[in-house]
């Protein structure tokens, strides 16, 4: 029973440490936060802090990893059924529910590593001939990046729907 307790003051610990990592980037560039800082927002020592994390890069990478794990599970099912509706609404309505999560994705430039894995060839080949697939999927990830950074700067103004047209159009409602 010890052990349970334990994980979930640990667990609530980590979620303390990483909400407050979060709120200081609304704020402050990464370079500029400290672990104080961090311990200070938490209200947590830095003996919890170290606990959990080796630094705060360490902190950063965990992070990283779960909001990529939470991203990435908006479109699991059609992964593993290998079917791509190219659903774009659900994940206007994901970004638009999680705003803060997608604001300091971007603010820890996450974008810049997530590769396009999962890609609709049966789309590639109606649309490009599955001709320089890589640069056709560089495009597409600029392009969206691009849109809902725009977005999440006028605060998602438009409706998830709205978002998904736009993004049709783009793409002359082929998608």
């Amino acid at each position: 029973m010890v052990n349970v307790q334990n994980n979930k003051k640990r667990r609530a610990s980590v979620l303390k440490i990483e909400k407050a990592l979060v709120a200081l980037l609304q704020e402050h560039d990464l370079n500029q936060i400290s672990i104080i800082d961090i311990c200070h927002e938490s209200h947590l020592n830095r003996s919890t802090f170290y606990a959990n994390f080796l630094d705060i890069y360490d902190l950063v990478d965990k992070l990283q990893s779960h909001m990529l794990a939470d991203f990435k599970g908006l479109y699991q099912e059609e992964s593993q059924d290998q079917h791509n509706s190219n659903d774009f609404t659900k994940l206007f309505r994901h970004i638009q529910q999680n705003q803060l999560f997608y604001t300091t994705y971007f603010k820890l430039k996450l974008d810049t590593i997530v590769n396009i894995s999962d890609y609709d060839t049966h789309l590639a080949q109606k649309l490009f001939n599955n001709q320089d697939l890589d640069y056709h999927k560089e495009f597409f990830r600029a392009g969206i990046t691009a849109i809902i950074k725009k977005w999440l700067d006028h605060n998602c103004d438009l409706s998830p729907e709205e978002m998904s047209d736009i993004l049709a159009t783009e793409y002359q409602n082929k998608i």
